[in-house]
This record gives structure tokens, C-alpha cells and sequence, in this order.
């Protein structure tokens, strides 16, 4: 029969006293008694935390090795969990109880100085970011770091070269004239946003801004109905839109329209068009609904959607709103179609009234069309200070190139 044995607990032990289990870091060892253990412990007995501090090193023939119980590189087990070692004593049989704690030995190479760096403060995170991959990274990591790097040093060669060449540039031209350039460029840009289609090499008046490219023929003949009901408005239905405002333009051309004839029709259809556009600049946001009310034809509605206005995406919902820049392609296509329907001459200032800009703004919109403005005649009456002087503009041939203002406008100060 096997002989039984008991558990001894040794009570309460001090911290000298623990058990030493070694744990090799590179395998294991085959012949563990020719290793010659050595422990070292702190001479600070006072200090709480380093009384503790232990030191393990095993030497052999070959090599040594050393394990600690506090730094980078002890074992992080030994303060989340307790461990204990049984001896058996064969003469008892009784099992004693022991603490214990782990060390990982690591093999230490004869020469090798262990010094630890102080850390270099001037890196970044992405510096040293990138030092981890270049010791630990994979392959791919390590590509992609060689790649960015490559890229970073071809990217500062491209700015170097840049400023060297704009640098050069400048001391020819001269600041003032690239500053001119730049300003006739920008214009350019923002004419060809909101400008209608323009052939400026065109021989007539009336073909610069082609009526076609504005009101195409099928849209025209879908205004029929529209154009007949408008300029069938008596006297005092257009008294009523004058004093409701907005659309004092179309007022005014409805009041001197021909009698009859062709002429008459194409005013009628172009006033309605006209006074859908002036009501749309009036907007923020637009529903699918509008136009109808004034028998405003499918084809024209999603016209009028699909050129001046701009999707967005309110409360999860798409909504077409006017925003600055459609208004001043309003106010662009507005002056052009004014155009065919006086003669090649607009009034300004009924129509930046009807669209609820400046008048500044207007006058910079018949400048970019490259009108002739028409200064107002000046009256010696009395009573010339109480008249309504309105600015006016033309279609000459060959158009105006206005030159840009490079000095903006000092704002007054509030006081």
C-alpha cells in the first residue's frame, strides 16, 4: 500500500523566505545542476518599495542569465497572483507549503553593455511610430514606410522647386502685375459659373446671348397657355402686382407690350419666364410644388430646378435650395433675357429690386455680361432730386472688358 502524506503550512514566512521559481526565457535547461544560482537583493531596507527588489542570476559555462522581480522586464503575474511550491519531506511524508515567486531569465551575452537610452523627447508620435516598424514591423509595414518617406522627400524637392520658380516669377513680372493676373483669372472663373452661354465673336446684338440657349423651342412652345393667360391681366391686376413688389420688371414690359403679332406672344411667354425666375430668387427653399399655382409647364419646372438650384440633405431628406451663387445666375440669365425683350437694353435698378440684391452686386453682374452702362440723364428741374433715377445697361458691340478692382473697400468702424 502507498504510503499517504500530510499538507504543513510553514506560517507565516518573510519575504526572504519565498521559493524561487525560474522560468528561462530562450527553452529549457537540460543539465540544471550545473547552473550556480546567485540572488541579490536591494540594501535599501527602509524604502518600501525597493526592499523588495530582488535579483536572480544563473551562471554557466557557457552562458549567464538574469531575471528580476521589478522593471521592464519582470513578470507582471507575480502582483495578480499568489503562488505557492510543496516540498515533500520523505522522512515525514508531510508536504510543506511555501511561497513562491517567478522570474524570467533572460540570457545575457558576454560585452554587451545594458544601458538604457534616455528617451528623445523632440520625436513626435509618428516618429516613433515609424522607429517600431522599422525594428518590429512586417514586410508590408516596412514598405509602406519606405513608400511614405519616398514621397515625403519628393514632395518637399516639388515645394523647394516651387517657391524657387514662383520666386523667379515674381522678380520678373513684378507683385502688382501677378496680382492683376490672378484677380482677371478669378473672374474668369466665377463668370463661367453663373454667366449664360456667350459667343462673344458673334456679329449682331441679339446673337451674343442666343434666345435659343435661354428658352430652347420646345420649352418656348410650352409657355403658349402661360404667355396668353399673363397678357391677358387687366389694368388692375397690374396695379396689384406693383404694389405687391417683386416683379416690377415684368410690369413694366407688360404695360408697353405690342398690341398683337408675333412680338406680343414672345413678350407675353418671356414675362411669365421672367417672373417664375424673379419669385425663385425670392426663395431659400423650394418644393416640388412650385410653379404650379401660376400653370408653370412640367418641362420648365424641371428646368428651373436642374439649372438654379442646388441639392442638399435636410433631416434626411433631399431639398432644393437657391443659394448665393444660383442668385447670381439668376440675376445673369434675368439681364439676358431682359435683353431680348428691350432691345438689347435693361433697367437695373427695377430689376435688383425684383431680385433683392444690391445694386452694387447687380452692376457687377451686367460688368461680367460685358454691358455698356448708361449713366442716367441729369435733370435741372426743381424737383430733380425727388426723381427716381434708374441705372441702366446695353448690349454694344464689341462687349466691355471692365478692369478689376484690386484695393477693396475700408469698412467704416462702429462707434
Amino acid at each position: 500500500m502507498a504510503a499517504s502524506c500530510s499538507l504543513v503550512c510553514c506560517g507565516e514566512e518573510r519575504d526572504i523566505d519565498k521559493a524561487v521559481v525560474v522560468r528561462f526565457s530562450n527553452g529549457s535547461v537540460k543539465n540544471a545542476d550545473r547552473l550556480d544560482f546567485t540572488m541579490l537583493k536591494n540594501t535599501d531596507d527602509n524604502n518600501p518599495r525597493k526592499r523588495s527588489r530582488r535579483i536572480l542570476v544563473a551562471e554557466s559555462d557557457r552562458l549567464s542569465y538574469v531575471g528580476n522581480n521589478f522593471g521592464t522586464g519582470s513578470l507582471k503575474c507575480n502582483n495578480l497572483c499568489k503562488y505557492y511550491v510543496g516540498v515533500l519531506n520523505k522522512q515525514t511524508m508531510q508536504m510543506e507549503l511555501h511561497n513562491a515567486e517567478l522570474f524570467n531569465m533572460q540570457p545575457v551575452i558576454p560585452g554587451e553593455k545594458i544601458s538604457a537610452k534616455p528617451q528623445d523627447t523632440t520625436q513626435t508620435y509618428r516618429d516613433k511610430v515609424d522607429s517600431l516598424i522599422e525594428a518590429f514591423g512586417t514586410n508590408k509595414q516596412k514598405r509602406a514606410l519606405s513608400s511614405r518617406r519616398l514621397n515625403q522627400v519628393g514632395s518637399d524637392t516639388l515645394h523647394q522647386a516651387v517657391a524657387k520658380a514662383a520666386n523667379t516669377v515674381i522678380d520678373q513680372k513684378g507683385l502688382e502685375a501677378l496680382q492683376q493676373e490672378v484677380a482677371e483669372t478669378e473672374s474668369q472663373g466665377e463668370l463661367s459659373l453663373h454667366l449664360p452661354p456667350c459667343n462673344a465673336e458673334a456679329d449682331k446684338p441679339e446673337n451674343v446671348y442666343p434666345f435659343d440657349d435661354l428658352l430652347i423651342p420646345l420649352e418656348f412652345d410650352a409657355l403658349e397657355q402661360a404667355g396668353s393667360k399673363i397678357a391677358a391681366l387687366t389694368p388692375e391686376e397690374l396695379q396689384k402686382m406693383r404694389d405687391d413688389g417683386g416683379c416690377l420688371s415684368v410690369v413694366k414690359h407688360l404695360e408697353n407690350m405690342p398690341t398683337e403679332g408675333e412680338a406680343r406672344d414672345k413678350i407675353a411667354r418671356c414675362a411669365f419666364y421672367l417672373s417664375l425666375l424673379l419669385k425663385l430668387a425670392r426663395q431659400k427653399s423650394i418644393t416640388r410644388k412650385f410653379g404650379q399655382e401660376e400653370g408653370c409647364p412640367r418641362i420648365l419646372q424641371s428646368k428651373v430646378f436642374r439649372t438654379f438650384t442646388v441639392e442638399t440633405f435636410n433631416n434626411g431628406r433631399v431639398q432644393n435650395i437657391v443659394s448665393a451663387s444660383m442668385r447670381a445666375k439668376l440675376a445673369a440669365y434675368s439681364v439676358a433675357l431682359l435683353l431680348h425683350m428691350g432691345h438689347m437694353t435693361v433697367d437695373l435698378t427695377l430689376l435688383h429690386r425684383d431680385l433683392g440684391i444690391t445694386e452694387a452686386r447687380m452692376i457687377e453682374v451686367a460688368k461680367s455680361m460685358g454691358l455698356t452702362l448708361i449713366r442716367p440723364a441729369r435733370v435741372k428741374s426743381e424737383d430733380a432730386g425727388l426723381r427716381d433715377e434708374h441705372r441702366q445697361a446695353s448690349l454694344v458691340l464689341p462687349l466691355v472688358k471692365y478692369d478689376q478692382f484690386m484695393e477693396r473697400r475700408k469698412r467704416k468702424k462702429m462707434h
